[in-house]
């Protein structure tokens, strides 16, 4: 019997897969517990129909992602912070401190898990931090650190 797998089932398969199992394997244990749904001309058309919405979706993701990797790439932002005499900040910037400034600066939002900061900057100067936008996507600005007068 030909089922559509509505969860992953180990040993089976994944998620919206169409595979072949026994009669008894299928009605006893697979579609009582909603782990699966016979393959009927309707079911396989929902599953086509269902795979195609989320192929399109990941393409405007990725499509978009672009866009933003085009916007920001070389961008620079400057942020002022209260320093110490030797150039040590009080301190240190963080994630949300550059997701928020390119927000105020550039006006695109960026959620701040995909800034990534090798180090804490715990003092003044020029860095290039990276976005990784999306799977293969990244763009890298430069972030001034000053101090706030």
């Amino acid at each position: 019997m030909k089922v559509i797998l509505l969860q992953d089932v180990k040993n089976l398969g994944k998620k919206n897969t169409l595979v072949n199992v026994s009669d008894g394997y299928a009605r006893n244990y697979l579609i009582p517990r909603g782990l699966a749904v016979e393959a009927t001309p309707s079911a396989l058309n929902e599953m086509k129909m269902r795979e195609n919405a989320e192929k399109t979706r990941k393409e405007n993701e990725l499509s978009s992602a672009r866009k933003l990797a085009d916007k920001l790439n070389g961008a620079r932002i400057t942020i002022a912070t209260k320093a110490g005499e030797n150039g040590k900040l009080f301190g240190s910037i963080t994630t949300k401190d550059i997701a928020d400034k390119i927000e105020q600066e550039h006006k695109v939002q960026v959620d701040r898990k995909k800034i990534v900061l090798p180090d804490a900057i715990k003092s003044i100067g020029d860095y290039d931090i990276e976005l990784k936008l999306y799977t293969g996507v990244s763009a890298t600005i430069k972030v001034q650190v000053v101090n706030q007068e």
